[in-house]
């Protein structure tokens, strides 16, 4: 019996000694549960060992331990109260609001320049009848250059540094690779504009190796250049402003015959003459023509029944032109301030 007390006394101080140290009630709880719990609790235990006691001392020995039980359930209760009010205190003190506080500012995000060109020179186009087409970024030789009446020995395959994947798969220099893949699968007459990125191993202030462009394509039968500036006219006043004109200049390239450069008249000095146009009153912004003979061969479509005309343009270049950025770097330095100044 006095073994029996001195283990009570022993557990009484344990739990006296430790239960104001915790610190949160789940941690007060397996202490309780290692003390109380009806299987392995160490005061449940005790009543156990009331077997090997003299019949006589039993009954006192049971009150003593249940006494004990008593005691510790009160202290475990009391001290369990205090920690979940303070719990519940800790908590509000850390969710609390000031309303009284002023409201942070939220910045609204706001459309890159590239993403409002692109958005714009769409619906343009497509009020013109125009479908979009969007073509692959890794494209074989054949459609990229040779289908394009562009053979491997072409001195115009040196106009543009190529990014080779493999021997025959490349990423494309143009969208207009999308143009064999339309005409290839659909019959006259096809008007689409074919938007996307394009790689060149170019770097400068005005180039980057890798940029936007848009390519458009009409194919139908008595296709002209008339065709080609009427549609022009309309692209350039929608996008530069009401009164611009458009004027062609003979150029070379080898999908297109004949070829042209494409100039629009100076939308800040009205044609005067400025820094922008460089005092020659023009601009020039895309390069266009009459889809040659070899490429409407090339795809199963008879040039002596139809024609066609392209165009082509850089999507940087317009923005460049359109919200006057100088640097073409700055379409790529991901500055959320860049974006910022510009809306649609």
């Amino acid at each position: 019996m006095s073994e029996l007390s001195e283990k009570l006394e022993q557990i009484r101080r344990e739990i006296e000694g430790k239960i104001a140290s915790y610190d949160s009630s789940k941690a007060l709880y397996e202490f309780r549960k290692s003390m109380l719990d009806n299987r392995e609790g160490r005061i449940s235990l005790l009543m156990r060992t009331l077997k090997d006691l003299p019949k006589e001392e039993r009954p006192a020995a049971g009150k003593t331990i249940n006494d004990l039980k008593e005691w510790a359930l009160a202290r475990f209760e009391e001290t369990d109260r205090k920690l979940h009010h303070l719990e519940i205190a800790l908590r509000e003190a850390a969710e609390r609001v000031d309303v009284t506080e002023p409201a942070v500012s939220v910045r609204t995000g706001h459309l890159h320049p590239i993403t409002l060109v692109t958005n714009e020179l769409i619906d343009v186009f497509q009020g013109m009848g125009f479908t979009v087409y969007e073509g692959r970024e890794i494209e074989n030789d054949y459609y990229n250059f040779t289908a394009l009446n562009t053979p491997k020995d072409h001195p115009a395959r040196d106009m543009q540094d190529t990014f080779y994947v493999s021997g025959d798969f490349l990423l494309r220099t143009q969208t207009s690779a999308g143009q064999i893949h339309v005409m290839e699968n659909s019959r006259p007459p096809i008007k689409i504009l074919s938007p996307g990125k394009v790689f060149r191993s170019d770097d400068d202030a005005t180039h980057s190796p890798m940029f936007s462009q848009m390519e458009g394509l009409v194919v139908d039968k008595g296709i002209s250049l008339c065709d080609l500036q009427g549609m022009l006219d309309t692209f350039s006043e929608k996008i530069f402003g009401e009164g611009v004109k458009t004027r062609l200049r003979p150029s070379y390239f080898p999908f297109t015959e004949p070829s042209v450069e494409v100039d629009v008249s100076c939308f800040a000095c009205g044609g005067k003459g400025c820094k922008l146009c460089k005092g020659t009153g023009w601009i020039e912004v895309l390069g266009a023509g009459i889809v040659n003979r070899h490429v409407l061969e090339n795809c199963g479509i008879d040039p002596d029944v139809y024609s066609g005309l392209a165009f082509g343009m850089g999507i940087e270049r317009i923005a460049m032109l359109k919200y006057g950025i100088n640097n073409i770097k700055a379409l790529f330095e991901s500055d959320v301030r860049f974006a910022g100044q510009f809306r649609d």
